[in-house]
């Protein structure tokens, strides 16, 4: 099969929906298919290029800026013509949210082709930015035209899809296919990523937004005198950690040590006790890092987030513990539970046979070929 993504970043670029992505793509080349992906490159770098990353031929439209997270991308429409022409794809995958996948409904030759749109979170329409939900009842429309066009979705969890309202017209043609992650070695741990000083080493990761929640896991850190926090990743919201962190006198408990290469990353997964992910609202829908602290044994603390697949991923009281969005006593309890050591080798087990046994990328590409299969089949 021939097979083109539109998303919005991919490799260097570190989010979640890049790391599955690339993942997915890479897997579907070693499978046989022939894989290109069209994305934007940085915000600022307005030159389109072009490169083969791991078999997979990556376009990437220039960018001139990204206000409200959106790339924007005068270049994208051009750049999308020109690889239904020269790759001639079989089938569209489009990733979402990423308004530059509308081009694809003014194009002729996009729309000769079936499409599938894989929904990786909702534009929250009440969310807390005003900015976002003036923007959303002009993106809505269009978000709609193309979920009436694809042939199928692909939700990341059930319980996001149920609580989806941008999907719930299109129910009939979208199923729940989790995220997934290959199996990695065992990495060496390092321990002195951390603050050094005795006591839990806990690891976030994760864009420095607000739906994150990393504020409350701060406050959460001042409850225990004992606990040491790595936080990886830069975003928006860092200068404002950065002072919560010296209002709180948590200096010498706390790195925030921005992005980390991957082999050091996976040092610091290695090297930590528990992993905490204490984000606000379905702005989560999934959290590929979850699957990463998993396959490194870890266990976690997580928020039990209403209509989000974080539930899914982790099994409460089995691979780890779940908390209240948004509570810093229950969070810090949470952690302070985990100060047991044979809890956390019993969860961190328990998570490790989980992520085998569910979330592996094996399981993930099956389901996504399974589908690019019925789709193509049903219109030859």
């Amino acid at each position: 099969m021939r097979i083109l993504h539109l998303g919005k970043y991919y490799a260097p670029v570190r989010g979640g929906i890049e790391r599955y992505t690339q993942a997915l793509a890479e897997a579907c080349t070693a499978a046989g298919d022939a894989v290109g992906v069209l994305v934007h490159e940085r915000p600022g770098r307005w030159r389109s290029a072009r490169e083969t990353l791991g078999d997979v031929e990556v376009r990437r439209a220039g960018c001139l800026a990204a206000p409200l997270y959106t790339p924007l991308s005068p270049a994208f429409p051009f750049e999308l013509a020109r690889a239904l022409r020269e790759f001639r794809p079989d089938l569209l995958h489009l990733h979402f949210p990423n308004p530059s996948c509308f081009a694809a409904l003014a194009s002729p030759a996009a729309r000769r082709l079936p499409w599938i749109v894989h929904w990786h979170a909702d534009v929250p329409p009440d969310g807390p930015d005003w900015r976002l939900r003036a923007a959303y009842r002009a993106y809505r429309p269009f978000e709609q035209a193309v979920l009436r066009r694809a042939q199928a979705i692909v939700a990341t969890s059930q319980p996001y899809l149920d609580a989806s309202l941008a999907l719930r017209p299109w129910r009939d043609k979208a199923t729940a296919n989790p995220l997934g992650l290959a199996d990695a070695g065992a990495a060496a741990p390092q321990a002195d990523l951390w603050p050094s000083g005795p006591g839990l080493r806990l690891l976030a990761v994760g864009r420095l937004s607000h739906y994150k929640g990393f504020d409350v896991l701060l406050e959460a850190l001042a409850q225990l005198p004992d606990a040491r926090l790595l936080l990886v990743g830069h975003g928006e919201c860092e200068r404002e950690l950065r002072t919560q962190v010296a209002a709180h006198g948590l200096a010498a408990h706390v790195r925030l040590a921005g992005d980390l290469d991957d082999a050091t990353l996976a040092a610091a997964y290695a090297g930590a006790d528990l992993f905490v992910l204490p984000s606000l609202d379905r702005s989560e829908a999934f959290g590929l890092v979850l699957l990463e602290a998993m396959r490194a044994g870890l266990p976690v603390v997580a928020s039990a987030i209403a209509g989000s697949g974080v539930g899914t991923v982790v099994a409460d009281g089995d691979t780890g513990l779940l908390v209240p969005p948004g509570d810093a006593g229950a969070l810090a309890a949470a952690i302070g539970r985990l100060g047991d050591a044979e809890l956390r080798a019993r969860l961190g087990a328990a998570g490790r046979a989980r992520f085998l046994r569910e979330f592996t990328l094996e399981r993930s590409t099956q389901a996504v070929r399974d589908l690019y299969r019925c789709v193509l089949g049903a219109l030859s």
